[in-house]
């Protein structure tokens, strides 16, 4: 599924209810988490940015996806972050699905953020905050309207041109956008308060003043060593949750923090093993920084959907001899047509 397919089959189905279903497959394979292969994802960085690989299996199909992360890309007319991804049969090592992973990691990300948010923030949460409006944020706000009706915005970003886009990209859809002069005037009397700035530094977008008693902290822009968003009092402050401990200790806003701060992984949450917002006045952190099960779970809802829809290309990427053990026979087949052989 290249970028067409992928656009046409959210254009048919409808934005909002692709991130509601996409949010369901990936609560779906969070609740069997055992099932699933699991490590840190293998990086490779430079002073430009990182490249990485995130594998996983749950022993019946293996999925990657290959990300990068490049903040200065936006001043070359380039994304900040490409991707495609791989699911492949176990049993037979074929892949089954080639698939983009721009637009689905955008997706699968704001999918994630509100499905850790239907169990983390208040029952009554109606206005979100959105720190940083680029090319995640709109998925974000209609991934909150989707799974928890939020319609109420407050947005800032330091970059005119940033906001100016967003209120573009989101004019006439139905929400209440109020622009903020500032981070700190942006979270004022919201809920839910989601930091999504690209900036590769350990920046403070929110500092501890700045969150009350009851917020849902969504933090997204912390993926990497040294960059995180929030200071390290707000977390001390909250109950943080995260998706696999190993790799937020490294990536996330708890790298700021000695190696044995307690955390909740959001599956314990999902299953029942330990419980998520505990009372009105608690702060909650989501400390989200992609996990490669999420990405095996858009995968997955992707291969379905185009099952459904047909939707996608057939391409010729694997060899197929008439004899698996002639795979040399396919380069001379063309200028020596086979021949029936007497045996």
């Amino acid at each position: 599924m290249d970028v067409d397919a992928v656009v046409n089959l959210v254009d048919r189905i409808g934005l909002e209810t692709v991130l509601t279903e996409m949010a369901g497959y990936i609560e779906e394979d969070y609740q069997r988490w055992g099932e699933f292969e699991k490590s840190p994802r293998l990086a490779s960085h430079s002073p430009d940015g990182v490249i990485e690989l995130m594998p996983t299996s749950d022993g019946q199909a293996f999925a990657f996806k290959y990300v990068n992360g490049h903040p200065a890309n936006t001043a070359k007319g380039l994304q900040t972050v490409v991707g495609f991804g791989v699911l492949a049969s176990v049993s037979t090592g074929y892949p089954e699905l080639i698939a983009e992973m721009t637009i689905t990691t955008a997706l699968r990300t704001a999918a994630t953020s509100a499905m850790a948010a239907r169990h983390l923030a208040r029952d009554d949460a109606s206005t979100m905050a959105i720190i940083g409006l680029g090319a995640q944020s709109e998925f974000q706000a209609h991934a909150f309207r989707a799974v928890l009706g939020v319609r109420r915005l407050r947005v800032y970003d330091v970059d005119p041109s940033a906001t100016r886009k967003f209120l573009a990209n989101m004019r006439d859809l139905g929400f209440e956008i109020t622009v903020a002069r500032s981070a700190a005037e942006a979270v004022l009397g919201a809920d839910i308060v989601t930091t999504v700035t690209a900036d590769k530094a350990q920046n403070h977008i929110l500092s501890d003043n700045m969150v009350g008693a009851g917020m849902h902290l969504n933090a997204v822009g912390g993926d990497c060593p040294g960059k995180t968003e929030l200071a390290a009092d707000i977390l001390r402050r909250g109950e943080v949750f995260v998706e696999f401990t190993p790799q937020t200790r490294i990536e996330g806003e708890i790298q700021q923090l000695e190696p044995d701060f307690p955390v909740t992984e959001l599956w314990q949450v999902m299953s029942g093993k330990a419980p998520g917002r505990r009372g009105a006045e608690q702060i909650t952190i989501f400390d989200s920084v992609g996990f490669a099960i999420e990405d095996f779970s858009a995968l997955r809802y992707l291969r379905d959907r185009m099952v459904e829809t047909g939707d996608g290309t057939r391409l010729n990427l694997l060899a197929a001899p008439t004899d698996p053990r002639d795979l040399f026979g396919l380069l001379t087949a063309r200028e020596h047509p086979a021949t029936p052989v007497a045996v």
